[in-house]
């Protein structure tokens, strides 16, 4: 059958995998014998069989151009315009929609929809690659059909000499999931060329460190305070000195996060410890030499200079604790 979506009549999106398309059924039979309906498929191309099969989006297509959530939904179009859609199985509402009464004899009155596959993580990143709809504003970088992606970072300077993740736009939209922020939003200006720092860049970035999308608020606190002047992020990158950044993680996002606050710490990087520090060294190296379109990695970038991200402990006698970080500075709470 054909996918193209009809101008005018009722439109249904199920899955089989969804008890409450797997109830409405019948009623998607019935209006099928009172108006005919089209019936969108998510899942098997096969269901419903009461209407010999529905037509197959399995690719998710039509879910996503349609701005499907929530399956069942039922939609009514008129002139090629969504004129009102419905979710989940509701009665009055499907009957308000479809323009017939009574139907969903012997049905409850409700019942939840389930969620849609196409806004699964995983899927809605997918989805918005193929449509063009990402949103993102950085340069794309083409890697030839037999090149190694790992390889070509490393020719481009884009890592300290150890793998990174190659920041594919599906990963990156994944990234800025862990935060609410705009991704144009601008942190501040990165030395020595003072390049603008934005969510997005920083995202890249830590989708390169290895990061997962929890980790981003971290590591976004973590770049505003070295672009912070008082820092002086430039002397960092431009000395011939050792200089080792610390970054120090206090309140319950180090527990929320895992971060590694035990025996070792400095030395045994854990996937949620290094990550933290990672991107920031990442992104002054590769944002270093952006106005004359190359990347260099700078003093900071090796492994030596590496920030190194810590949590302060707090799990120590009562009698003997210190303050937190937070009180001794008189930091607001939050």
């Amino acid at each position: 059958m054909s996918k193209t979506i009809p101008q005018n009549g009722l439109i249904a999106v199920v899955k089989r995998d969804c008890p409450t398309c797997v109830l409405a059924v019948p009623v998607l039979g019935e209006l099928a014998s009172l108006e005919g309906i089209t019936v969108y498929t998510q899942d098997d191309p096969t269901f419903p069989e009461e209407l010999l099969g529905g037509v197959d989006d399995t690719d998710l297509d039509v879910s996503y151009r349609l701005g499907i959530e929530i399956v069942p939904t039922l939609i009514r179009f008129q002139d090629g315009r969504d004129i009102g859609r419905t979710y989940g199985w509701d009665r009055a509402e499907w009957e308000r929609i479809s323009g017939f009464q009574g139907i969903g004899a012997g049905l409850p009155d409700q019942r939840p929809g389930c969620g849609a596959k196409n806004v699964e993580p995983g899927v809605i990143e997918r989805l918005k690659v193929k449509f063009g709809e990402t949103g993102l504003d950085s340069r794309r970088v083409s890697i030839g059909e037999d090149e190694d992606a790992f390889e070509a970072m490393f020719e481009r300077g884009w890592s300290d000499g150890l793998p990174v993740v190659p920041p594919t736009e599906e990963r990156v939209l994944r990234m800025l999931n862990g935060t609410s922020r705009d991704p144009k939003e601008v942190l501040g200006l990165c030395p020595p060329n003072l390049i603008p720092a934005t969510v997005e860049k920083i995202a890249i970035n830590a989708v390169m460190a290895g990061c997962k999308p929890e980790y981003l608020p971290v590591v976004l606190a973590a770049v505003e305070a070295i672009l912070d002047p008082a820092f002086a992020m430039h002397g960092v990158l431009a000395t011939t000195m050792f200089v080792g950044p610390v970054l120090v993680v206090n309140g319950p996002i180090r527990r929320q996060i895992g971060m590694n606050a035990k025996g070792n710490a400095s030395a045994r990087a854990t996937e949620r410890t290094r990550p933290s520090g990672g991107p920031c060294s990442w992104w002054c190296g590769t944002s270093a030499a952006a106005g004359r379109g190359r990347s260099i990695a700078p003093p900071s970038a090796t492994p030596a200079n590496t920030p190194t991200a810590s949590r302060k402990m707090r799990k120590v006698p009562a009698g003997n604790r210190c303050p937190p970080i937070s009180a001794s500075r008189a930091a607001p709470r939050r």
